[in-house]
């Protein structure tokens, strides 16, 4: 007997809470690196005032001497870090060696783009050239790593495996063609890209704009959302992880209705895709619960997290992926085995990762309603 959607969240919650009942809170820590003044997530959110200063340029040599000679960065490493001569020959070198991970150049994670978009801002306080030719070299590569079939893969040059997928996986390609929309429209900081360049740009994104369409699932004749990676050869949902298997994702997707939705003057096949988005999720929101750190100081990490009630009612949640053709959202181990429930999962698995978040929720009650109002 196929099960209805509320049967199903409601033994969802009922172990939930089972759990809920067997710990108790606990507080968050942040760590932080002690090598350098200002973190990397930082330094990419000063003033603009900020970029002119001896710090900005400091750390944007730095960005420069971990750029790949393909136009593209590693992920994963602290750009803000104090480096020594020594530390810097010894990085030089080590970018030498063919099975250096300085030489795995991604979109993964944030790496490259937000490498450029470092440059761009110290380029536009300093003037100084070399800035610039990194953010032109950052922007050949990702010119340059787009799929003839219009998506881009998670890594490239290529590596075998799930890498090769295009990738909406942690908002990579979206990144990438957001800052291309924006070298593309000429705006203010990338007034300096030439014409050749932000024509190239423009190509790109629409070439990217249809394999976003052509890669939304339906089901039942019904549009929904994405899957997070895509076979690049026929174009169907794949998966990456052992844990992240072929669904529907409620992270992801919401990335991708954003974008969709600040396209200028948007064809009546992107206002399609969005408001099938949209409606897909606000079918398949969770209600009621929360996300709650707990106290277990006999485990590895001293908390757990478990989902209890929300007394407010004011929460909204979304799985991370959820199965295609029944939406029950799906918590798989390392061994790619679904779980029914968040408590089920290995503790490991639930702690590592986001399986729940309010992701759609500004989606739905903000961004959405002042979009329709602004087609209309």
């Amino acid at each position: 007997m196929k099960k209805s959607k509320k049967f199903q969240l409601n033994v969802l919650f009922i172990l939930f809470l089972i759990s809920l009942l067997q710990v108790g809170c606990a507080p968050s820590v942040v760590a932080q690196t002690s090598d350098s003044t200002i973190r990397w997530a930082d330094a990419q959110l000063q003033s603009s005032s900020w970029y002119e200063g001896k710090e900005a340029v400091r750390i944007a040599d730095n960005v420069l001497m971990y750029q790949h000679e393909s136009g593209g960065w590693p992920k994963n490493l602290d750009m803000a870090s104090r480096l020594s001569e020594k530390e810097k020959e010894r990085i030089k070198e080590e970018k030498k060696s063919e099975d250096s991970s300085l030489n795995e150049i991604t979109i993964d994670n944030g790496a490259t783009v937000a490498q450029i978009r470092y440059l761009v801002k110290v380029y536009a306080a300093t003037e100084q050239d070399r800035f610039k030719e990194g953010v032109l070299k950052g922007l050949d590569y990702l010119l340059e790593a787009q799929y003839d079939n219009r998506g881009w893969p998670q890594f490239y040059p290529l590596r075998d495996g799930y890498y090769e997928n295009i990738t909406y996986n942690d908002g990579a390609m979206i990144r990438v063609m957001d800052t291309l929309r924006n070298v593309a429209k000429g705006e203010s900081l990338y007034s300096f890209v030439d014409e050749a360049r932000r024509q190239q740009a423009a190509d790109a994104i629409n070439r990217g704009l249809r394999v976003i369409l052509d890669t939304q699932v339906e089901v039942d004749g019904e549009l929904t959302v994405w899957c997070a990676q895509y076979d690049p050869v026929t174009l169907r949902p794949a998966k990456a992880r052992s844990y992240e298997l072929i669904s529907l994702s409620g992270s992801e997707s919401v990335g991708i209705v954003n974008y969709l939705m600040e396209i200028d003057n948007p064809s009546p096949e992107v206002i399609t895709a969005v408001k099938s988005a949209v409606a897909w999720f606000d079918k398949v929101k969770i209600t009621d619960v929360r996300i709650v750190d707990v106290d277990r100081p006999e485990l590895s990490e001293g908390y757990d997290q478990v989902i209890g009630f929300d007394p407010t009612g004011e929460s909204l949640l979304w799985a991370r992926f959820y199965e295609i053709g029944t939406n029950y959202p799906m918590f798989v181990d390392r061994e790619g085995t679904v779980h029914a429930a968040f408590s089920e999962l290995p503790y490991e698995r639930r702690i590592n990762y986001l399986w729940l978040g309010d992701w759609a929720q500004n989606l739905l009650e903000k961004d959405y309603p002042n979009w329709l109002s602004r087609i209309q």
